[in-house]
């Protein structure tokens, strides 16, 4: 391929890149935010409920599903250049987060469901579904997450396709959230505490900050060794002497 092409290429995945790791962020909050009122399932199921806000929660988590597959497809061609088995593991990770996601989606959307049918059963099936959801949201965008981080902050480090200190928040933030995620696991704090919200910043961090790179400046340019990276000032030896 030529370079120019082959650059051209790299810019336009870069770009498709920054724009999905923007969307994952922006749908997963919108998603949490709408379903607040479900997360309580036995009261919801008991009350005169908002289904069209669950129902827009669920809408924006499918497209946080597309967005997270997205962006591991999308960064495969350019990472798998580099390291492909850990691009594999990060393209394979990616649709294990969006599948654990996807549970998730399903357990709220059949809270709707048991508001139709609001007796005793139904409360307490409402509370066994928000609880796998709970648990989808511990394991996919915590533990699935942090694994995921790590494997693209590593790929990014070593192919120093963006600079240095971005991907160490990358490493930084991955092993964080996966950390907090263990805790929350053995029952050190619950999920949804300060200690857990700090934790997930930095990865959050990350990711809008790999996203706003990517948007603005693309994948670092090669060496002139060829190799990838911030270009050097060095020169080529004079054939001539």
């Amino acid at each position: 391929m030529d370079s120019t092409v082959g650059r051209r290429t790299d810019r336009g995945t870069a770009v498709v890149a920054g724009v999905l790791f923007l969307v994952t962020e922006v749908a997963a909050i919108a998603g949490m935010l709408l379903y607040r009122p479900a997360l309580d399932g036995a009261a919801y199921v008991a009350g005169p409920g908002v289904d069209g806000h669950v129902a827009a929660g669920a809408l924006c988590e499918v497209v946080l599903v597309l967005a997270v597959i997205g962006t591991g497809v999308v960064l495969y061609p350019v990472l798998r250049r580099h390291q492909e088995a850990v691009a594999l593991g990060y393209v394979c990770g990616r649709l294990l987060e969006a599948a654990v996601i996807t549970v998730g989606i399903v357990g709220m959307l059949a809270v709707v469901t048991l508001r139709r049918d609001a007796g005793a059963e139904a409360a307490t099936a409402a509370r066994a579904l928000v609880a796998v959801h709970d648990w989808t949201f511990l394991l996919g965008p915590n533990v699935v997450l942090g694994a995921n981080s790590l494997a693209l902050a590593f790929l990014m480090h070593r192919s120093r396709l963006v600079p240095r200190p971005v991907a160490l928040l990358g490493l930084v933030g991955g092993a964080l959230i996966l950390a907090s995620a263990v805790a929350v696991l053995f029952g050190v704090y619950p999920q949804v505490s300060t200690a857990g919200s700090l934790a997930a910043l930095p990865v959050f961090a990350w990711e809008v900050t790999l996203a706003v790179r990517l948007l603005v400046k693309g994948f670092a340019p090669a060496r002139p060794d060829g190799r990838p990276g911030e270009p050097t000032t060095a020169t080529a030896p004079s054939l001539t002497g």
